[in-house]
């Protein structure tokens, strides 16, 4: 009788939703728990705040991914993005990028961001413009790269970016995918 109430447009049950917010659970407790036994890891709380607030945004758009679209390629590619958006700002706010996190050049990882986050909401999260939004975020970020190696800034950083552009790319193929199996 409740479903004949409710039209039959309820969604069905997300099983990884307890997966993805138990992981961020305890990716936050980790540190807490290291620093019972080691003074290699020395938490404040605001490094428990900020780590907090990262983990409850990707998880909430991981939330977000769900309600727009059942396709399960749309899916894992808003899911690569967030990866690769959480783990930019995590590496940059722990040791940067490029030198250390103190190096004024790693702002410009928030400008890929940017493009990222107002790509999507540009596209209206559809994937047709979210594969092009992919696609220009991973040029941004392989210009970024460039950059670091004509100042010939760090390197190893530059390379380590470089790692960045892959899941870019990655999320940009099967949101391309993802248009072409059913527009979302």
């Amino acid at each position: 009788m409740a479903s004949n109430m409710t039209g039959g447009n309820e969604r069905p049950r997300n099983p990884w939703r307890l997966a993805v917010w138990g992981t961020a659970a305890l990716l936050l407790l980790l540190p807490l728990v290291a620093m019972q036994f080691t003074n290699q890891v020395q938490w404040a709380g605001t490094d428990f705040i900020v780590m907090g607030t990262m983990l409850w945004v990707a998880c909430s758009a991981y939330e977000l991914a769900v309600r727009l679209s059942r396709n399960s390629g749309y899916r894992l590619a808003f899911g690569i993005a967030i990866v690769a958006g959480f783990l930019t700002v995590w590496v940059n706010l722990a040791v940067g990028m490029i030198g250390n996190e103190d190096n004024p050049f790693n702002l410009l990882f928030g400008g890929v961001l940017a493009i990222a986050a107002s790509g999507a909401l540009l596209a209206q999260f559809r994937a047709r413009g979210m594969a092009r939004t992919m696609l220009a975020t991973a040029i941004a970020q392989a210009l970024v790269v460039a950059v670091a190696l004509v100042g010939a800034w760090d390197m190893r950083g530059a390379v380590f970016s470089a790692c960045f552009v892959a899941p870019w790319l990655v999320s940009a193929q099967l949101f391309r995918k993802a248009a072409q199996a059913r527009p979302t």
